[in-house]
């Protein structure tokens, strides 16, 4: 989810290459060292050459693993929480070139606007779609490609 979220308005390719950067700056992406962080740490991340240095999306993952643990409180763990938008099974879909397969969908849309609610930033419908695909909530895989039986057919 961090990375969806620095990636929006840039390219995967520049995400990418900072892969290492990220999981450095934010502790292995441990969401508990990370909820805890102190002015003093946010601060820091603003000079990191390791990461995209803009200081919204660092508060908000910041403020995000905050939500994230109350998610946890509330409904006993993301994952219940999230696959509920899916009635606990992935979507699969059918599309036959990559030209037909969506930037986001209703769900979504729905998944963005309830963590928005729950006090998430930077989690808009485009990015909440490209976690469904990264998580496998979605198979959006083209069916010519040899992947998509293969996880069409996990149980």
């Amino acid at each position: 989810m961090v990375l969806d979220s620095f990636q929006a308005g840039l390219s995967w390719k520049t995400i990418l290459h900072k892969r290492k950067g990220f999981e450095k700056a934010f502790r292995h992406y441990d969401f508990i060292q990370v909820s805890k962080f102190s002015e003093e740490e946010i601060q820091a991340l603003y000079s990191f050459d390791g990461i995209i240095k803009n200081k919204l999306k660092i508060n908000a993952t910041v403020t995000n693993a905050q939500a994230f643990i109350k998610i946890i409180e509330n409904f006993g763990s993301f994952d219940e929480y999230i696959w509920k938008f899916t009635q606990n099974k992935p979507i699969q879909s059918a599309f036959e070139s990559q030209s037909q397969i969506p930037a986001q969908n209703e769900i979504a849309l729905s998944m963005s606007k309830d963590l928005k609610k729950l006090g998430f930033k930077f989690v808009g419908h485009t990015i909440f779609y490209a976690f469904m695909q990264a998580s496998g909530m979605v198979n959006d895989h083209i069916t010519s490609c040899f992947r998509y039986n293969e996880i069409k057919n996990l149980k």
